[in-house]
């Protein structure tokens, strides 16, 4: 059975009026019809029954999540994030070399019969996403993404649309990554089949950057251990 995150473990800031979290992948924002009382929300109203959550992640990803600690601190993210007035960086490891600098996608989305995003010039509607290298790989880029607008699934769309998917997100055309595709030599035990370098979305919501109470806030979520060894694994073996 699914556990319920620990709080102590999702924290990363938090003052008067906000909290700060880092979401797990695998682990919804809201209440997950398939998984009951298993969310980011139940885990911080255990601890903080009147708390609201600024905005979501999709399950997949993982990343900073900003929650209220109060309706004022709702009512004030909530203008902020209207109004476009909050930073959003997030780091995504896409399937070959992409050399970007501030480079805008601006394809508009809809929400296809599946529940999935898609370019769609006539019905859509306006999606921006920044893009800029951080890193470059033999076959693989770290990118920083930066949405200026908010639709579903937006990121891991665009990246798929200009044909640089999100490594493992196969429901928009990203492949497993395969150590045995970078190791010379590799090897697995006679009974062991190979699993990937990370077997989920390889996004990480890594930042958020706002001013608000008279406070400039920059609250950054460290990569969680599967983000993390794969990007280890690339630095050793795809340079």
């Amino acid at each position: 059975m699914p556990q319920l995150p620990d709080l102590n473990d999702l924290c990363v800031f938090e003052d008067e009026h906000l909290l700060f979290i880092n979401k797990p992948a695998g682990i919804s924002s809201l209440e997950d019809r398939n998984r009951p009382g298993i969310s980011v929300l139940a885990a911080v109203r255990k601890h903080l029954p009147d708390a609201q959550l600024c905005h979501r992640l999709d399950k997949e990803t993982s990343g900073i999540l900003a929650v209220a600690k109060h309706n004022e601190a709702y009512r004030q993210m909530a203008m902020l994030f209207e109004a476009r007035k909050i930073a959003k960086h997030y780091h995504a490891v896409v399937a070959g070399q992409l050399t970007a600098e501030h480079m805008e996608i601006k394809l508009p989305l809809t929400i296809g019969g599946n529940g999935l995003a898609r370019v769609d010039k006539r019905e859509g509607k306006q999606a921006v996403t920044c893009i800029t290298t951080l890193k470059n790989f033999l076959h693989y880029t770290l990118l920083l993404c930066e949405p200026v607008t908010g639709r579903l699934h937006q990121i891991r769309a665009h990246l798929a649309a200009i044909h640089f998917p999100i490594v493992a997100d196969e429901a928009y055309g990203g492949k497993i990554p395969m150590l045995s595709e970078l190791k010379k030599k590799f090897k697995t035990g006679k009974t062991e089949t190979e699993g990937g370098m990370i077997k989920r979305v390889a996004l990480h919501a890594y930042a958020l950057e706002f001013a608000c109470f008279d406070k400039n806030y920059s609250v950054a979520a460290p990569y969680p251990k599967d983000f993390d060894v794969l990007l280890k694994l690339l630095e050793k073996y795809d340079l």
